[in-house]
């Protein structure tokens, strides 16, 4: 169960975030006892996440296009309907910090389940929520399901040592939907880690358990009137959650993490960084 113990001299990563848009989250769509009609501008997260020795940068999450009415029809129509709000974009957050998108190592990491996204996708389906050409073959890494090299971290059954040195780890997060993965970071030589939960829960009290995940919601944009598209997988992986809480030194991000936003919006934001 326990997470894995520091090397001498221990790679690590640090982690910064960055705004890439504000979503009008209707409550009563997402938790099952928030009042009806309840609002709550939630942030869309994303992170830079730089490697201590080899200087690799990845990004996790790509954000909300300011442009969304080019999303495709169905998410074109969500953004409208969500109120979203674009006033800085990934982009523009590494800009901000003094970056450019062309020093990002790994711009795109995907589990191999994502393809049936994709199959056809949208225009092929006019009905798809995904744009068929999303994903450009030439800078798309789709991890192999069946490789020998995942393997347990902690409360985690599935994850991949993405660089090799126990600093950073890819974590299967099934639930939400095919191929959603979150990212295990190891913040500080002797025992910081911090999970990029992504879209794992949409709210904190999912997590805590004060509120349980909406279902068969009348005028939900999700299939089913639900985020999940597998509800029990989703609940298994929320338990792994919070028992990698009960760990020492650990946090949990998620996406649209309003109230980790609020208390953090300032030192954390690149060119700042997370706290380990």
């Amino acid at each position: 169960m326990s997470l894995p113990t520091p090397t001498p001299n221990q790679p690590y990563c640090t982690i910064s975030a960055l705004q890439a848009g504000i979503i009008e989250f209707k409550l009563d769509m997402l938790l099952d006892n928030a009042q009806p009609g309840s609002k709550l501008d939630a942030p869309s997260l994303s992170f830079l996440v730089q490697h201590s020795t080899n200087d690799k940068k990845m990004l996790v999450d790509l954000g909300l296009r300011q442009d969304y009415e080019n999303y495709t029809p169905i998410d074109a129509l969500t953004c409208k309907n969500w109120n979203v709000r674009v006033p800085q974009d990934v982009v523009d957050s590494l800009h901000k910090g003094g970056s450019e998108p062309s020093q990002i190592d790994t711009t795109f990491l995907v589990g191999a389940d994502a393809q049936t996204l994709f199959q056809p996708g949208y225009p092929a389906d006019p009905n798809s929520a995904f744009a068929s050409d999303l994903f450009p073959g030439d800078r798309t890494i789709f991890l192999d399901a069946q490789s020998k090299e995942w393997r347990k971290v902690g409360p985690f059954e599935r994850t991949l040592d993405f660089y090799g040195d126990g600093s950073l780890f890819i974590v299967d997060a099934p639930g939400h939907l095919p191929g959603h993965i979150n990212v295990l970071v190891r913040t500080s030589p002797d025992g910081g880690w911090v999970l990029l939960a992504g879209d794992s829960a949409h709210h904190w009290n999912v997590i805590t358990g004060e509120s349980h995940v909406a279902h068969d919601v009348p005028g939900s944009p999700f299939p089913g009137g639900c985020p999940n598209v597998d509800s029990e997988a989703a609940e298994v992986h929320l338990s792994c959650i919070r028992k990698f809480l009960e760990e020492e030194g650990t946090k949990v991000i998620i996406a649209h993490d309003e109230g980790w936003f609020r208390e953090n919006k300032d030192t954390a934001f690149w060119p700042g960084k997370i706290e380990a």
